[in-house]
């Protein structure tokens, strides 16, 4: 039996970065829908949070998992879920585009909670303003440029 430990912090925004999560219970529903939806399907999801218009995942990989078909399972399966129980007044989407690094050993309490404070984070600063820090912090002009 291989023994794999590979740790992802994903990040992705609802269409157009709409605040369809406007209201704090709506995003623990989610969060919480997201985190059981994943058990379900063998997803090991460390930690998940986020704010109005976007979330956060820390993924544990397992050997058989690619991240577009986590990203796939997650995001599909969450924007059907709360279409289907009309969670949100307008259909609900998230943006095709995702955020996904890989977290070392030793990093991960501090993305844990990175992840936990999306709400105090984001009263200080909008999700554009972390979306650019994040294409300048992974360098990610330079690779998908």
């Amino acid at each position: 039996m291989p023994f794999v430990k590979v740790y992802v912090h994903f990040v992705w925004s609802t269409k157009n970065r709409y605040p369809f999560l406007d209201i704090k219970e709506l995003r623990l529903k989610v969060w919480n829908h997201i985190r059981e939806n994943a058990r379900g399907k063998g997803i090991f999801i460390d930690f998940v949070s986020g704010y109005s218009d976007h979330c956060h995942c820390l993924v544990s990989l397992g050997t058989d998992q690619t991240i577009q078909k986590v990203m796939q399972l997650i995001k599909g399966e969450s924007s059907f879920w709360i279409n289907k129980n009309e969670l949100t007044k307008e259909k609900f989407e998230w943006q095709d585009e995702y955020f996904a690094v890989s977290v070392s050993e030793s990093m991960l309490d501090r993305v844990r909670e990175y992840i936990k404070n999306q709400e105090q984070h984001h009263s200080k600063k909008t999700f554009q303003e972390e979306h650019d820090e994040f294409i300048i912090k992974y360098g990610f002009e330079r690779h998908n440029g």
